[in-house]
């Protein structure tokens, strides 16, 4: 086939635009968001699935809706106002007056639906007469009633029944399956942010609907009262047992509290108090004073019984006996020593004088002793008058004690008394108020709008069927096919590469229906399946740039992605633009290139790697001169020992500096065995192949994870078998896939 010539630097790819090594380039506009027309995309994916599930589901509804026995919903509308009990604390009235009101309405809407109100209502629409209910009207046999009478039948024998209400003791079998069936009718919807409650009843007869709301709406407002009623009265009996024991109780009170105040005299408790009072701050000053005084005596006490204190002792110098004796003394200390001048001791006037002296300080010394015996007896005085001023405390403390001792008896008895009183007057009001209560018709449920005759069936008839039905199944036919494509999570677009994988890409590769291994050698490949290839030499030629061979691995996640054939024709599309590649392959297990290019495996790169053959005797030539190969040769024991080996270092190394400008090789799949992870860090790069729509996401992250743990130089992508009939709505609308036919049609 004609080969254009080769663009070093750019391409036109498959993609419809130049090929970048790095992933944000072949990322669409608007890539962080989500596009109306992407939506499509998915929906143009999968139209058949969408159009047979838009299909069934419209004709299902719409059968569905023209077969169906036509049901008539009556609706009645309540108003059911908070309970306004002013029962005491404790009673029945006062839990539902002061529960949760959320817990009050619940309440309410089960005792709408219970069997007590379904039965009263039962009767008095004479149930058992309706044709609908006792079983005479036999509903029209349709397909669907057919298979769902036969679905019923067979999950009836798994399913448990559902659980309804235990019927009365008193109620007949078939009185109970009435009630049970007329309960079933019944739903009860309240409307948000009001006191209103819708009630519906369904029944095939529109006026028996309106006529069995409304009887269900009249019975339960009429057993409302009846209740509140009930309860008054109840309450009222409990009132007038409580009053009688209050009455009790206040009688016993009193009088216990009379025969206190006459024992114990509590009717001066206050004036004996303040008395008590008064004479315990007496006591207390008057201990104080004799305390301090007995303090000073004592200390003047025990300074004259000092030895010579008394000599030099204030309150001995200044009494007036001691005084005068002192200044008569010291007149005759000094007469004598006058005397004593002229005359001699033993003169007449000096003895007389001596004797005078000796009397003075005879009476000066019994002077001193009575002043000593005054202090002692003022301390003794004192001491006897602190004793008594703390008896006399003590005993005014002990009266206060035994005062207030009475009067906190006498408090708690009073407390209790007037305790009684009050709890007596508010059951009597209570009584009062709820004796007015009784005989009023208030009720708090009431009946806002009665039910009529509905004038049109629940089931949607005529040309709103087709609009429910068609509805239905475009809804349905969106939410299976944005449910297919949720699930699918393998690799479909380039994005998913860039986003997912963050690897870069290099192209896409079409999908060629009916060839298993389409080569560009090929005359019947169509002619953007070598236009991808051509874009794709582009794209490898601008990643792996630089001076001598570039040695590229080629591999896969998994098997059956086209990694071989992908090798082959790449390896072509280098030799069709001149260059001077050779293909080696390295999947010594399972060997395929041989077939694709068809040459011989009698000899290969397994011969080489165990010294059997020199690489001169493996190299075989193809279709073009550019390019030649090595295939596989035969396979050994030890594929994954001999690509570690040092003789396949060597042989790269050597194969680098020889004449080529490209070596290729091809691995086995990276999840499958460890070879192309092995040879990874030894090449340029690696050219990982991913199948378009059949390799999961977690496989290919997975097997690049395992392959980067080498530490290749670069890993890049390659979209392989993309069917651009499929996803034609994509790939135009984001790569320009429909100007291919323009250049196709020029050739």
């Amino acid at each position: 086939m004609a080969t254009p010539p080769g663009n070093t630097k750019t391409g036109s790819g498959a993609a419809g635009g130049p090929v970048s090594p790095h992933p944000e380039a072949h990322a669409p506009a608007g890539d962080g968001e989500v596009h109306l027309l992407d939506r499509l995309a998915v929906v143009y994916r999968y139209r058949q699935i969408a159009f047979a599930v838009f299909v069934l589901t419209t004709l299902t509804v719409m059968l569905q809706g023209y077969t169906s026995v036509k049901i008539y919903r009556a609706q009645a509308q309540l108003r059911i106002e908070p309970e306004r009990s002013s029962a005491l604390p404790g009673s029945m009235q006062s839990d539902v007056a002061f529960e949760d009101p959320e817990i009050y309405y619940q309440t309410q809407y089960k005792i709408i639906k219970s069997r007590d109100v379904g039965r009263l209502a039962a009767t008095r629409l004479k149930l058992a007469t309706v044709p609908e209910f006792n079983g005479s009207e036999a509903p029209p046999s349709t397909p669907l009633t057919v298979l769902r009478g036969l679905r019923e039948r067979l999950t009836g024998m798994v399913r448990p029944k559902p659980v309804v209400d235990a019927p009365n003791a008193d109620e007949t079998p078939d009185e109970a399956s009435l009630v049970n069936g007329f309960l079933g009718r019944v739903s009860v919807e309240p409307e948000r942010q009001t006191h209103l409650v819708d009630v519906f009843f369904d029944a095939r007869d529109p006026r028996f609907a309106a006529d069995a709301a409304n009887a269900l709406v009249d019975v339960y407002v009429e057993q409302n009262l009846a209740w509140k009623q009930s309860s008054t009265q109840n309450m009222i009996a409990f009132l007038d047992k409580e009053v009688e024991k209050q009455k009790l109780k206040v009688g016993e009170a009193q009088r216990s509290l009379g025969d206190y105040r006459e024992k114990q005299n509590a009717m001066s408790l206050d004036q004996h108090q303040n008395v008590v009072t008064s004479k315990l701050t007496k006591y207390n000053d008057d201990a104080m004073q004799a305390k301090n005084k007995l303090s000073q005596k004592e200390a003047i006490y025990r300074q004259v019984q000092a030895p010579g204190a008394a000599d030099s002792l204030g309150i001995i110098q200044s009494d007036p006996t001691v005084q005068t004796l002192k200044t008569q003394l010291d007149a005759q200390n000094s007469e004598r020593v006058q005397l004593l001048g002229p005359y001699l001791e033993m003169h007449p006037k000096v003895v007389e004088i001596n004797a005078k002296i000796a009397e003075t300080t005879r009476q000066l010394k019994l002077a001193k002793d009575r002043a000593v015996l005054g202090v002692r007896n003022e301390y003794e005085s004192a001491v006897i008058e602190e004793q008594n001023a703390s008896r006399a405390l003590a005993l005014a403390k002990a009266e206060s004690v035994d005062i207030s001792r009475k009067g906190i008896d006498y408090g708690v008895m009073e407390r209790e008394s007037q305790s009684n009183e009050e709890t007596l007057n508010a059951l009597l009001q209570r009584q009062s108020e709820l004796r007015v209560t009784s005989n009023s018709k208030d009720n708090n449920v009431s009946v806002i709008e009665r039910a009529e005759v509905p004038g049109s069936p629940m089931s949607a008839g005529g040309r709103r069927t087709w609009l429910v039905a068609l509805m239905i199944g475009l809804v349905a036919a969106l939410g299976v096919v944005f449910v297919l494509d949720y699930m699918n999570d393998t690799i479909k677009t380039p994005e998913d590469i860039s986003r997912q994988l963050k690897i870069p890409f290099l192209g896409l590769i079409p999908a060629v229906r009916g060839d298993k291994h389409p080569l560009l050698s090929s005359a019947q490949v169509p002619h953007d399946f070598g236009e991808a290839f051509r874009s794709l030499r582009t794209s490898l030629i601008t990643t792996f740039q630089g001076e001598g061979a570039k040695v590229l691995v080629v591999t896969s996640a998994q098997p059956l992605e086209g990694k071989t054939t992908t090798a082959v024709n790449i390896a072509m599309a280098l030799a069709y633009g001149g260059a001077r590649v050779l293909l080696v392959d390295a999947d010594m297990r399972r060997p395929g290139m041989h077939r694709a290019l068809r040459l011989t495996n009698e000899r290969g790169l397994s011969q080489v790697l165990t010294g059997q053959a020199r690489v001169r005797d493996v190299i075989q030539r193809t279709v073009d001169p550019n390019l030649l190969a090595v295939t596989a040769g035969k396979t050994p024991p030890n594929p994954s020992e001999l690509l570690a080996s040092e003789r396949m270092k060597t042989l790269i190394t050597n194969l680098s500096h020889g004449p080529f400008d490209w070596i290729l090789i091809d691995t086995p799949p990276v999840l499958a065995v460890t070879d192309a992870v092995i040879l990874a860090p030894a090449v340029s790069g690696a050219v990982f192949v991913i199948g378009a729509e059949m390799t999961r996401r977690r496989l290919a992250e997975r097997a690049i994870e395992t392959l980067q743990s080498s530490r290749p130089r670069q890993i890049a992508a390659v979209l392989n078998r993309v069917d651009f009939v499929r996803n034609k709505y994509y790939y135009s609308r984001h790569y320009g896939q429909q100007y291919k036919n323009y250049y196709a049609e020029a050739i």
